[in-house]
C-alpha cells in the first residue's frame, strides 16, 4: 500500500549525481508518472536506483568511468495545498497510468486526468517489471485496457514486492522538498 505524504515525511532519490534543487526540464518524459522528479520512501530503492542510473549515465557517456551513485535526500514539507493523486494499490487503474505515461495514443483520459495533478504517487514499475510492462503494451496478455490483460500483467508484476514512488510535477510541488544532503553509494 502506499500512503499519503505527511508533512516531515524523508524522501529519497537516487542518481548518478547529487541533486540539491530539482528542475523538471532536467527530468526524463514517458517514466510511470510523466515528466517529474521521482523520489520514494524507501532508501534501499533510492540507492539501488543510483547504481542503474550511475551504469546508464556511463554507458550513455554523460559521465566518465564512476564508481559510486549519490542518494539525495528531502524533507517533505506541508505548504500550500497541492493536488496529489495516490495510486493505493498496483491495479487497472495504476497500470492504465503508467501504460498512459509510456505509450502514445493509449488511454489518453487517463493521461488527460493526470496533467492535473503535482504529485502522482503509487507504486514502482521499475526496470525488473519493465519486461512485463513491455509486454502488455504489445497485446500480448490481450487487448490492452481488457480485464483479463490487465489481472495478467498485474500478477506477474507481483505488487505485493513493488516498492514506492513519488512523482513531484510541478513546480508548487518541488517547492515543499527541503534537500537534506546526500551520500554516495558505492557500486
Amino acid at each position: 500500500m502506499v500512503d499519503i505524504l505527511k508533512d516531515g515525511d524523508i524522501l529519497y532519490h537516487g542518481s548518478f549525481c547529487e541533486v540539491q534543487t530539482p528542475d523538471l526540464q532536467m527530468c526524463a518524459r514517458y517514466k510511470d508518472f510523466g515528466q517529474g522528479f521521482y523520489l520514494t520512501t524507501d532508501k534501499k530503492q533510492a540507492e539501488s536506483f543510483a547504481k542503474i542510473s550511475t551504469q546508464k549515465a556511463i554507458e550513455n557517456g554523460v559521465v566518465a568511468s564512476q564508481r559510486f551513485g549519490v542518494v539525495s535526500a528531502f524533507r517533505y514539507n506541508v505548504g500550500v495545498n497541492l493536488n496529489i493523486k495516490i495510486y493505493e494499490t498496483a491495479d487497472s487503474s495504476w497500470l492504465h497510468c503508467v501504460v498512459a505515461h509510456r505509450k502514445k495514443n493509449v488511454f489518453a483520459d487517463v493521461l488527460g486526468d493526470c496533467s492535473k495533478y503535482d504529485v502522482i504517487g503509487g507504486k514502482i514499475a521499475n526496470d525488473a517489471t519493465n519486461s512485463t510492462i513491455v509486454t502488455y503494451m504489445a497485446n500480448a496478455f490481450g487487448e490492452i485496457g481488457s480485464a483479463s490483460a490487465d489481472d495478467i500483467c498485474i500478477r506477474l508484476l507481483l505488487p505485493e514486492r513493488l516498492k514506492n514512488q513519488y512523482c513531484f510535477k510541478s513546480n508548487a510541488a518541488l517547492n515543499q522538498l527541503s534537500f537534506m544532503g546526500s551520500e554516495r553509494v558505492w557500486m
